[in-house]
């Protein structure tokens, strides 16, 4: 496990420094190379560091897993989170159910509220992927939670779903409504994205490859470079597949040919 996503983007990336040092790059070349730990989580720790040294750079290459068959990535959905918790007033569910306000009942009309926000043919998908509440059957619940998970393939649906979940009221009076989270953009296949993908198709076909582009449901620190403006080009790492599976594996004999057209990308755009 690890090794497609993304070790093997970690490989590549000390393969095409080396590469650059061997060959001798211009002295007035400046090339950071950033490793994060807390990209699956949301990179909440490195999120100001990958934003600091992306906004002084020509351009940001991400060495996240390739696309089928070695594709890179032109275009990521962004990645909500939202987490709901409702309280309520506990009481008998027996004796007296008129003293209390359900909690789980309240999360639930919440729940099949959401369903109005998705919208699968413009790539708006939630999911309710977690649920808790409650204590016991014969006790109206005081307390209920649910985790949602929102993606978007455009910044403007992402701001319509934020104001949406800050929206959101209770049906029942007697109970309260908490809502925490947000959004990692969107990576769109904006202008920027086009012309470092077609560079990059450019180098490969010196190498004598063919480099294709795909769009994923996936996040990546990627996003976060791509809404502030700067150029950004993603699945660049390994060839492989099964991330995040027992299965997981890459495609060694791919591993020379993906850091040479990384270090000849970067060569680009040094001289240009």
């Amino acid at each position: 496990p690890g090794t497609f996503d993304m070790k093997g983007g970690i490989a590549i990336g000390m393969l095409a420094a080396r590469a650059m040092l061997e060959v001798g790059m211009p002295q007035a070349a400046r090339v950071a190379m950033l490793w994060t730990s807390d990209e699956e989580t949301g990179s909440a720790a490195s999120q100001q560091a990958i934003l600091q040294h992306g906004e002084r750079s020509k351009a940001v290459l991400v060495l996240e897993p390739s696309g089928p068959g070695g594709a890179v990535k032109t275009s990521r959905k962004g990645c909500g989170q939202f987490e709901l918790t409702v309280t309520g007033v506990s009481a008998h569910a027996g004796i007296e159910p008129d003293r209390g306000a359900s909690a789980v009942h309240e999360l639930a009309r919440q729940i099949v509220s959401l369903e109005s926000l998705q919208d699968v043919k413009s790539g708006v998908t939630i999911n309710v992927g977690r649920v808790d509440g409650g204590t016991r059957p014969n006790v109206v619940a005081e307390k209920a939670q649910a985790m949602v998970d929102v993606r978007v393939r455009t910044v403007a649906d992402a701001n319509r779903i934020e104001r949406a979940f800050a929206g959101l009221t209770t049906e029942d009076p007697r109970t309260q409504l908490q809502v925490n989270g947000g959004f990692r953009p969107p990576l769109e296949r904006n202008a920027a994205v086009r012309r470092l993908y077609e560079a990059a198709k450019q180098v490969a076909s010196d190498l004598g490859r063919d480099l294709t582009e795909f769009s994923t449901g996936g996040g990546s620190d990627g996003n976060l470079t791509s809404a502030r403006g700067i150029p950004t080009l993603d699945g660049l790492g390994a060839v492989g597949e099964g991330a995040h599976a027992l299965h997981e594996q890459v495609d060694i004999s791919a591993l020379p040919w993906r850091a040479a057209m990384l270090a000849g990308l970067i060569a680009r755009l040094v001289e240009d």
